[in-house]
């Protein structure tokens, strides 16, 4: 189903899923009025610029969104990297500054075994077109406070519909990987390694993931812990 304005491909996507709707359905939209991210934020770009879908699954993996990440990764070439759980991002200068090129968001029913896979990947979205808000360094951009896209693959809008059908048959492909696959892949992509994190508890430096999907951090006093992803709003330390 492609429709040209929507509130959201997920949105949808959750209503036939609910309605019964096969392993594999495909909800895709030229432009949405109320895209969204993870922990409810924004989701926005210019109409005709961005694959924005939502994808319908059954029985899905547990490590669905790193499998979804390392996909958009495999599309988005070799200067795309992962912001645990699962942004792709590339780095810009300064080094510390790390702009979004895609957002994933998994919703479902484990009791109903469906899921529906939302990937917002920006594909012609210049820096220039977006608010001054969330231009690399502006304070909102920084704080997490959105996720709207600040970076761009550099292609056409002619190229969004060619892009999607790469993804769709990355996503195949790395859906029928094993999970070790995934880990691997996904810990290749790591842009936090080794970095210096905080979020609500504390702080500490990123020591990539364990076999669940969580970020290991060690500690300042030689410990370690684990996050997941629904536990907490990380941020870079400068």
């Amino acid at each position: 189903m492609h429709l040209r304005l929507t509130d959201s491909t997920n949105e949808r996507a959750r209503e036939l899923a609910i309605a019964g709707a096969p392993d594999g359905t495909l909800v895709t939209a030229a432009e949405q009025s109320s895209g969204r991210g993870r922990q409810g934020r924004r989701w926005s770009a210019p109409a005709g610029s961005s694959i924005l879908m939502s994808l319908v699954l059954r029985s899905a993996p547990r490590l669905l969104p790193l499998i979804a990440a390392v996909a958009v990764c495999d599309v988005a070439g070799e200067q795309a990297s992962v912001k645990w759980p699962n942004d792709v991002v590339v780095q810009l200068e300064p080094a510390t500054t790390l702009a979004k090129l895609a957002g994933i968001l998994v919703e479902g029913r484990p009791q109903q075994a469906w899921a529906v896979l939302g990937i917002g990947l920006n594909v012609a979205v210049r820096l220039q077109e977006l608010p001054a808000e969330l231009q690399p360094g502006a304070p909102q951009a920084e704080s997490g406070a959105s996720v709207l896209p600040a970076a761009t693959m550099g292609r056409t809008p002619r190229e969004v519909e060619p892009t999607l059908a790469l993804l769709l048959g990355a996503l195949e492909r790395r859906l029928a990987e094993p999970a070790e696959t995934t880990l691997e892949a996904w810990r290749a992509r790591d842009a936090l390694l080794d970095r210096e994190v905080s979020w609500s508890a504390g702080h500490g430096r990123a020591q990539g993931i364990d076999g669940e999907g969580r970020l290991v951090i060690a500690l300042a006093d030689g410990g370690h812990t684990a996050i997941g992803s629904g536990e907490v709003h990380l941020e870079l330390i400068d």
